[in-house]
């Protein structure tokens, strides 16, 4: 990211020194000022391309904080209350039960009752959810259980490549930061994204495990060690037959919802937060006192976040007031804009498996330029919630147990992320084929 982000700073200068120039040198040149070394920001009048720079760049920063920071905070702050009720009603074991029968199937060389299967179950499970605070712990717990059954210390093994392909795919169930944030920028339908990122997180999760399992059979890895360890977490679970039928009830829902999802969407907040706080109402949890602790770690999240936006929201204001933004459109536009990729979603593309602060600081810039209901802003809203931070995850997890030797999982991320954004253009584009708004 340090690379990116000076790379980016230095084409802004790049760009707009030599737009400088030209502008300077306007009056010796046969034909006046070209016009694509010029900027229109708000009039008829010319304004120089460094003093557009600059001013872009300042704008940018104070949209940062005053149009985007202070707003996000209050959305930020109900989701996570509201989700924090859902893990304290026991969502999360729940799902655990439900998906630990996939689990058995899906990791066969780790013992049915050892620990690392507990944990991965639980580490899902909060991702699906959109917990990504409380998805954390359990995956590090995870890949240190794993690494107990590895044979090989320091190699990733099968069941680790595994993991961590189902994790940077981003299996997601609610994108709630995603609502929240269209919420945010006024959207009309901010959950009107789920149908599509859910979609789209599918069809990258179905490619990691392919590949990660395709690569098993090519180059197998040393053989796992035997560890019957029992775990006391997510011991028991529903028949096979119940994952199964959830499982075709889940994948059923994909087109339903591409097609009906504006019939329904409507109501998938409202539900949410009915659902939720009756479950744990009903389950006997202080709904009120969850809620709030939830709610001041969506404070803490906000406002974690202030830093990376005013970083990246500031170089995008230098790129776009130097007009490298524009002249990379003009470049690259003509070839991604026919398969349904506008060129300002293309950084988005990019960045999302480098840095996931980065990716939301580009998603809310483009948001903030185009509205969160035009086909960029939906499709940069559904890349954000079908894929993780690829190799952020790999760092992290596969760092907490030194493994350096990571085999197929970097490759079965990256397939992942390239899946779920050509998904993303595909379910966008059917969303608003339906709805008519082309």
């Amino acid at each position: 990211m340090n690379r990116i982000f000076y790379a980016m700073v230095v084409v802004a200068f790049a760009v707009a020194g030599s737009r400088q120039l030209v502008f300077d040198l306007a009056p010796w040149l046969p034909d006046g000022l070209p016009a694509m070394f010029a900027v229109v920001p708000d009039g008829p009048e010319w304004k120089e391309p460094l003093a557009a720079m600059t001013d872009a760049l300042f704008d940018m920063v104070k949209v940062a904080v005053m149009n985007v920071v202070l707003p996000l905070v209050g959305a930020m702050a109900f989701f996570l209350g509201l989700l924090k009720v859902a893990e304290k009603a026991g969502a999360m074991l729940f799902m655990a039960k439900l998906l630990r029968p996939l689990m058995v199937m899906l990791f066969p060389s780790v013992p049915p009752n050892h620990p690392a299967m507990s944990a991965m179950i639980l580490n899902i499970a909060a991702n699906a959810f959109g917990l990504g605070n409380a998805a954390t712990p359990f995956g590090l717990r995870a890949m240190q259980e794993l690494d107990k059954l590895n044979a090989e210390k320091g190699t990733a093994s099968d069941a680790m490549c595994l993991f961590l392909a189902i994790n940077t795919s981003g299996v997601t169930l609610l994108a709630t930061g995603v609502v929240a944030i269209r919420a945010t920028f006024h959207s009309n339908d901010p959950a009107a994204v789920i149908p599509t990122t859910l979609f789209a997180t599918a069809c990258s999760t179905i490619a990691a495990i392919t590949v990660a399992k395709l690569a098993e059979r090519l180059r197998p890895g040393v053989p796992s060690l035997v560890d019957e360890t029992v775990t006391d977490e997510a011991s028991d679970a529903f028949p096979l037959w119940v994952s199964g039928l959830a499982l075709l009830g889940l994948l059923a829902m994909i087109p339903a919802t591409l097609v009906w999802g504006s019939l329904f969407g409507k109501w998938i907040v409202p539900t949410m937060i009915v659902g939720f706080l009756t479950w744990g109402f009903a389950r006997g949890v202080p709904v009120y006192e969850a809620f709030v602790e939830g709610a001041r770690e969506g404070w803490d999240t906000a406002v974690r976040i202030i830093p990376y936006l005013v970083a990246i929201l500031g170089m995008v204001g230098l790129l776009r007031g130097a007009g490298a933004i524009d002249l990379f459109s003009a470049a690259v536009g003509p070839y991604t804009e026919p398969l349904g990729m506008p060129a300002e979603a293309l950084p988005m593309a990019l960045l999302r498996p480098l840095s996931g602060s980065g990716a939301s600081g580009v998603m809310m810039s483009i948001l903030t330029e185009h509205g969160p209901d035009s086909y960029v802003g939906y499709l940069v809203s559904t890349m954000q919630g079908s894929t993780e931070t690829t190799f952020y995850v790999l760092a992290v997890y596969f760092g907490s147990v030194g493994v350096k030797r990571v085999r197929h999982a970097m490759l079965a991320g990256i397939v992942a992320d390239t899946v779920g954004a050509v998904a993303a253009i595909v379910a966008v584009s059917i969303y608003f084929t339906y709805k008519g708004l082309w």
